[in-house]
């Protein structure tokens, strides 16, 4: 068999092992809900009126695995992605009061870049190596992804409930390693809670949620339920800066299944945490600004990629009126 022959084979089983290493559960090795995307102020009120939010969002994993073979010999992986996506869209917060709550309703749209290899070394029973590697990239746009909230405010502490889902209209082949679309439908709904101090300046934000999926109509393969917390601390330096810790826990609650699931319900996990910054910029008499800065350390993996991710989000937003005589 030719060189080029043996390297094909290789990655061939290198695909056809994927589900066997830390990269398996929720299809591919990617979910619906993504971890880190809710942070502080996530069950704060804003003011009623048009808003917008563009995020950048960097991820890089990577996963590894050594299977053998009864016969003798094995097959070492090498798993790796990377991704740089921008997310944005508008939100409207509506000024009449909902079951004494305030309800906003939002549009995201997904664009941008996505990379992913494999590698792999065949080691016979004689002590023979073969090796091959295959690598993808994909520029395009991805899946839309509608969301109502509902937020309630108490003095220092604010609730909130959310729907959220994915509808499948982004860029997506099963033949691919890379791609910026699910393949599937899902719907996700959580709970959200914030404490905001401003004679102290401290704030706390949690929110968890379970994700639903539907099956992949080409694949014939269904996510298992998926449960996740992100969560958000942090102290304001002075009125605009403020400074503080993030982290969120994923864990996969059913197992993966259907048809195409030919290799078991793997259930996935992982967690991180990382520091951030944010910073309030007054726009105009109208209009308020929002940067914030954070990222996530990975640990704890299991059944999917882990490594480090980046999340820089500017929003835009009706400012809060001045009190009379300001």
């Amino acid at each position: 068999m030719s060189r080029f022959g043996n390297s094909t084979l290789v990655v061939a089983l290198a695909l056809s092992a994927f589900a066997s290493i830390p990269a398996s559960a929720d299809e591919g090795g990617v979910a619906f809900w993504v971890p880190g995307i809710n942070g502080s102020f996530a069950a704060v009120p804003g003011e009623p009126g048009w808003s917008w939010v563009t995020v950048y969002y960097h991820t890089s994993v990577s996963a590894g695995g050594d299977i053998e073979f009864p016969s003798g010999g094995d097959v070492q992986l090498g798993i790796r992605g990377r991704g740089d996506l921008a997310m944005f869209g508008p939100s409207y917060t509506f000024e009449e009061t909902y079951l004494g709550g305030q309800l906003s309703v939002s549009l995201l749209g997904v664009a941008g870049r996505n990379q992913a290899s494999v590698d792999a070394t065949l080691t016979g029973p004689n002590g023979n190596l073969i090796s091959g590697s295959r690598t993808e990239a994909l520029t395009s746009i991805g899946d839309v992804v509608p969301q109502v909230t509902m937020k309630w405010n108490d003095s220092v502490n604010n609730y909130m409930t959310y729907v959220t889902g994915d509808i499948p209209v982004g860029d997506y082949n099963p033949d691919r390693l890379a791609n910026l679309g699910l393949g599937h439908g899902a719907v996700d709904a959580g709970l959200g809670y914030t404490y905001l101090n401003p004679a102290t300046g401290r704030e706390f934000s949690i929110v968890g949620g379970m994700t639903y999926n539907f099956e992949n109509p080409d694949t014939d393969y269904k996510n298992g339920i998926d449960g996740h917390i992100d969560w958000a601390a942090s102290q304001f330096l002075n009125e605009q800066w403020h400074v503080g810790v993030v982290g969120y826990a994923f864990q996969q609650l059913t197992g993966d299944s259907g048809n195409g699931a030919t290799l078991g319900d793997f259930k996935s996990r992982v967690f991180g945490i990382g520091p951030q910054v944010g910073y309030k910029f007054p726009v105009s008499e109208a209009a308020a600004g929002y940067v914030n800065l954070k990222g996530y350390y990975e640990f704890g993996a299991k059944n999917r990629p882990e490594g480090w991710n980046m999340w820089l989000t500017l929003a835009f937003s009706p400012a809060v009126p001045k009190a009379v005589g300001q």
